[in-house]
């Protein structure tokens, strides 16, 4: 999988040499480019982890986009306004992580959304405590984890 990620930057580089323009978007259009090229190339390959993680993980990224965005609009409507809706609250949350690194990623890509900290992890390493700033119902804070970072994390990790 390391070998089609440098064969792919080389390729984007290549790209960006030839055309003459350094330029972030042509760097990425080079990128698209030669993941495109590389997938032709290797469709009888065996080994098509690297085919399937990239777009998983465009997607990943633009899913923690927007809920990143929603949240710090929830957060900064809450200090704009001058009644507060926020009802703080402490979750456990159990993870499926099998990890050190898992469990690493999946709580800092969970503080770093506004209005949720991680404070600690169990010492099983089966659940994560974490506090929230806007919990309505545990159990639809919770599910709405489990469906949406967590799953899409995962599913890039393993």
């Amino acid at each position: 999988m390391i070998k089609f990620f440098l064969m792919n930057l080389l390729l984007s580089f290549i790209w960006v040499a030839l055309s003459g323009s350094l330029f972030y978007s042509n760097f990425l259009f080079g990128y698209l480019l030669g993941f495109g090229v590389l997938w032709i190339m290797n469709r009888n390959e065996t080994d098509q982890r690297y085919f399937y993680r990239v777009p998983k993980i465009i997607s990943f990224f633009f899913f923690f986009l927007f809920e990143l965005i929603k949240a710090n609009i929830q957060v900064a409507y809450d200090v704009i306004t001058p009644k507060y809706f926020f009802k703080p609250g402490i979750v456990r949350y159990p993870v499926n992580t099998k990890t050190d690194f898992e469990i690493n990623i999946l709580s800092t890509f969970i503080s770093l959304t506004p209005g949720t900290l991680i404070i600690d992890i169990s010492d099983d390493k089966k659940a994560i405590y974490i506090h929230v700033m806007y919990l309505k119902d545990e159990q639809q804070f919770i599910r709405q984890l489990k469906t949406g970072v967590e799953r899409k994390l995962l599913e890039i990790l393993r």
